[in-house]
């Protein structure tokens, strides 16, 4: 696996070695040991989750608060999806900014996101299956979130505003400056 740096301090873009040959591929979607190398900390995942969803569909900006903060490792089962995370550690020297990595299927990539950030996605293919780790357990109290349109965050969702499908829930988020603190 090739760990790839950002620009925001923790997140890594994750490039698998696929093997192919007539039968079809195969690759290491995840090992411990080299995760854990790569990144410089200990994660134990504890959590699971899948969504499908259509083409526009925008989950996001998500994140969970104190104790139940969330680090997650995210990638695409099928189609392709734009996932957004913004840094919102309140001490951290990139606070409020953003970065976007295109998530497929076909490439088999995976993003790295720790604990500290707001995370959201937007399906680009017609539909798209999507698979993340946490390492820590949802918490419907410690539940927090950024409106996807923050004029502050200025985020490029690469797709028409007016034709994103969006849950009433995450369409009445508040700005980063509103938001529920991380910690």
């Amino acid at each position: 696996m090739n760990f790839i740096t950002t620009k925001l301090e923790g997140c890594f873009i994750i490039e698998p070695k696929i093997f192919n040959d007539e039968r079809g591929y195969f690759l290491e979607s995840f090992n411990e040991n080299t995760f854990q190398n790569a990144i410089g900390q200990s994660v134990r995942f504890v959590q699971d989750n899948q969504s499908f969803s259509t083409k526009g569909v925008l989950r996001g900006l998500h994140y969970q608060t104190g104790e139940h903060a969330q680090a997650k490792l995210v990638r695409v089962l099928q189609g392709e999806v734009l996932d957004v995370v913004v840094d919102i550690r309140p001490n951290s020297k990139t606070y409020g900014e953003h970065i976007s990595v295109l998530l497929s299927a076909e490439k088999q990539n995976q993003f790295f996101i720790p604990r500290g950030f707001a995370h959201g996605f937007l399906v680009l293919s017609e539909t798209a299956t999507f698979f993340y780790k946490c390492d820590n357990f949802y918490n419907k109290e410690s539940e927090g979130g950024i409106i996807y349109n923050d004029g502050s965050l200025n985020i490029d969702w690469q797709f028409p505003l007016n034709e994103l499908i969006i849950s009433e829930k995450d369409a009445l988020l508040p700005t980063i400056e509103n938001a529920k603190k991380a910690w």
